[in-house]
């Protein structure tokens, strides 16, 4: 399988599951798709105006999840598990059916999907892949809020901070190259919540479908799930994962450095408007073995661009 070439996957994957906010049972299916579809959301519980395009420009809300919508109001929300997975495993072509609003949670993080994806497994294509590189530092911030994406040679890295005033949380940071690195702690981390929050949460209408099956739940002194935490930094970790899944809502994989502290879903969308609302911010390249741009990527970096 060329490392340069477009992927989509072999077979078509059913998941089955609960909207985490909605509470509604939904089934998703992931469809193999041809080279050059891109990923395409289809809302088969409506018979028109129900293709969703998960791009930053279609994200319509961005409170405690990323949710995109098309031009009729036709929404899909609590994508960027999904997006991470695809992401961080390098999928560029899929037709994602669901017959609801909100995708599965499953487990609260992307473990499930990339199972699943790479026991199905990955067919290439003869197609090359496109990257976009970063040409030059973009920074946006909202009081402590803050985030920037700059230059790379050859990487494409998350260096996230978060700080909570709780005492289990507390200030967590991590960095990653998702080209090179291991993502097995990153695809494995859980979505989270304060238990104080909890009630809070509800009676906005949200967490509908939330338990400690599919998210972890932080008290004061303890974490309230049974099976403790799946690894030492899975606060930072989760976040990472977010930030994958709505870093590929710019359309292909970023060769680029990103560095936020306090991020979320909403300022990571910011980022991308920001990026992409000057052209000579980045340039999308199209990489051939025959034209592989030495000052871009490094040919030993690119057998982790799978």
């Amino acid at each position: 399988m060329s490392i340069l070439s477009q992927k989509t996957i072999a077979n078509k994957i059913v998941f089955n599951g609960v909207g985490l906010h909605t509470g509604n049972n939904v089934q998703l299916n992931l469809i193999p798709a041809a080279p050059n579809t891109g990923i395409i959301f289809k809302r088969v519980d409506l018979l028109k105006n129900n293709i969703v395009l998960p791009t930053f420009e279609n994200v319509s809300d961005t409170t405690l999840c990323t949710t995109i919508s098309n031009n009729n109001g036709v929404k899909i929300s609590t994508i960027e598990h999904l997006m991470g997975a695809l992401y961080g495993i390098g999928i560029d072509n899929l037709i994602i059916e669901i017959n609801s609003q909100e995708l599965p949670i499953l487990d609260g993080s992307a473990k499930v999907f990339v199972e699943k994806i790479l026991s199905t497994g990955i067919k290439s294509s003869s197609s090359p892949i496109k990257l976009i590189k970063i040409n030059k530092k973009v920074s946006y911030s909202e009081g402590s809020k803050k985030i920037s994406i700059d230059q790379s040679k050859v990487a494409s890295e998350i260096d996230f901070e978060i700080e909570y005033k709780n005492k289990i949380i507390q200030t967590q940071r991590n960095k990653i190259n998702i080209f090179n690195d291991d993502l097995k702690d990153i695809f494995e981390s859980r979505t989270f919540c304060l238990y104080e929050d909890i009630e809070k949460l509800k009676k906005a209408g949200f967490g509908k479908g939330g338990s400690l099956d599919n998210a972890i739940v932080v008290g004061d002194n303890k974490i309230l799930n049974e099976d403790g935490l799946r690894n030492s930094k899975e606060f930072v970790n989760h976040k990472i994962l977010d930030c994958m899944g709505d870093l590929y809502l710019s359309g292909y994989r970023i060769v680029g450095s990103l560095y936020t502290s306090q991020g979320g879903h909403g300022l990571t969308n910011k980022i991308l408007r920001k990026l992409f609302s000057d052209k000579s911010n980045f340039t999308v390249i199209e990489i051939k073995e025959k034209t592989l741009p030495y000052q871009i990527l490094d040919r030993s970096d690119l057998k982790s661009i799978a």
